[in-house]
C-alpha cells in the first residue's frame, strides 16, 4: 500500500510541477515577483496537502513565535525533498534560494526557478562561486526577500551529519542579516534518493534567531549547526522511541 500510495503522489508530483511550472513560465512574466512568488506557494500547499491525502505524511511546526518581523537567511537541514516544498509553503512568500545551477537546466522546472531569481551555484567556481552568493545575496536581502540556505549542499540521510559550507554564514557575517535555523526529520519519512514515504508527521522546529553582527562566519555557522545537529537528533531519537513530540503552532500569516 504504501508503494501505491508513494507512486499516486509522484503523478500529483509531476502533473502540478507541469501545472504551476507552465503558469509561472507564462504568466509570471506579467505578474510581480510577489504573486509569482504565490503561484509557487500555493504550488508547495498543494503537494503538502496531497502527500497528507495520498500517503498519510502530514507535519507539525513548533518556533512559530522565534521566527523575526523582517526577512532573514534560513539555514536549513536537508535531508529529503520534502523540506523544499515545506519551506516554500511555510515561510513568508518572497524568498530567494541558493541552489545548484543544474537545476537551472531541468526543462520547465528550471524555467520556473530562473522566475524567481535563484542564486545558483557552480560548485566548480570555488572564490566566483562565494562572489556571486555575497553580492546576489545582499541585493536580495536589501530587498526584502528571505534566503533560504542548505549549508550541507546536498541531501544526508537520516542519522548522519555532513560539513557545514560556510557559504550561507559568509553572507550573514557581511550583510548583519541574522540567521534562523531550521530543524526537521523529513528523511525519516521521505528518503534521501527515494520515492516511498511512510505515513505519519513529520516534525519541523525553528530555532532562535541567531544575531550575526560583530561575529565571524565560523562563529555563525557553528552557532546554526550545532543548534540544527543537535536538534534533528533529538527529533530522529523520539522518532524511533515513539516519544512525546510538540505539536507546535499555527502558522503566521505570510
Amino acid at each position: 500500500m504504501t508503494i501505491l500510495r508513494s507512486f499516486i503522489y509522484l503523478v500529483y508530483l509531476i502533473l502540478s510541477v507541469l501545472f504551476f511550472g507552465s503558469a509561472i513560465v507564462v504568466v509570471g512574466r506579467f505578474l510581480s515577483y510577489r504573486r509569482r512568488s504565490r503561484l509557487a506557494q500555493l504550488w508547495a500547499k498543494s503537494n503538502l496537502g496531497a502527500l497528507r491525502l495520498t500517503c498519510g505524511l502530514g507535519y507539525r511546526v513548533s518556533g512559530w513565535e522565534l521566527l523575526p518581523a523582517t526577512n532573514a537567511i534560513v539555514l536549513c537541514k536537508h535531508q529529503s525533498a520534502w523540506e523544499t516544498i515545506a519551506l516554500r509553503a511555510l515561510l513568508p512568500v518572497e524568498q530567494t534560494w541558493v541552489l545548484k545551477k543544474e537545476l537551472l537546466r531541468l526543462p520547465l522546472f528550471g524555467a520556473a526557478l530562473n522566475s524567481f531569481s535563484p542564486i545558483a551555484i557552480d560548485r566548480a567556481a570555488g572564490m566566483m562561486g562565494m562572489k556571486r552568493l555575497l553580492k546576489d545575496g545582499k541585493k536580495s536581502l536589501t530587498s526584502g526577500k528571505w534566503v533560504i540556505v542548505f549549508p550541507e549542499g546536498t541531501r544526508v540521510r537520516s542519522g548522519e551529519r555532513r560539513a557545514y559550507n560556510i557559504g550561507g554564514a559568509v553572507l550573514a557575517e557581511r550583510s548583519g542579516y541574522p540567521v534562523v535555523p531550521i530543524a526537521h526529520n523529513a528523511g525519516m519519512f521521505w528518503g534521501r534518493q527515494s520515492i516511498l514515504k511512510r505515513p505519519g508527521k513529520i516534525d519541523l522546529v525553528i530555532g532562535p534567531e541567531i544575531v550575526t553582527q560583530g561575529k565571524a562566519a565560523s562563529q555563525i555557522n557553528r552557532e546554526a549547526e550545532d543548534w540544527i545537529e543537535s536538534t534533528t537528533s533529538a527529533l530522529e531519537r523520539k522518532g524511533l522511541t515513539g516519544g512525546p513530540r510538540n505539536p507546535g503552532s499555527p502558522p503566521p500569516p505570510p
